[in-house]
């Protein structure tokens, strides 16, 4: 974590406020999954958890990223800083999607990224 610049803090025990964005997004999960829907089995709910956090990550605007999705985010990071990345964010694009695909071929290092810029 050092080599990339993050400082590892730890939270005071039963102060879950300390952690903020993770309680957050924990309590986004939450309210998505187990308070919404019954499941019959734990696969089943991981199945949805993966389905929704694949929406999250591929589909969400959020203004924390100046309204663009996480993936949009991390592709945009990437044609600026490469080096800071071990995989290619274009290989994690789950399934084939022509419009998506040939709008990210042109997200490279050596191209900008198709998302606007903020």
């Amino acid at each position: 974590m050092q080599e990339n610049g993050i400082e590892h803090r730890r939270t005071k025990v039963k102060h879950p406020w300390t952690n903020g964005q993770v309680e957050r997004m924990n309590r986004t999960i939450k309210e998505a999954t187990v308070q919404r829907y019954h499941y019959d089995s734990h696969q089943q709910f991981e199945a949805h958890l993966a389905d929704f956090v694949s929406a999250y990550n591929f589909g969400r605007r959020l203004k924390t990223l100046r309204g663009l999705t996480p993936y949009e985010f991390i592709c945009k990071t990437w044609t600026k800083e490469p080096q800071r990345f071990r995989l290619d964010p274009l290989h994690q694009m789950p399934g084939l999607n022509k419009n998506a695909i040939s709008a990210h071929l042109s997200c490279s290092p050596a191209r900008r990224c198709p998302v606007k810029d903020g």
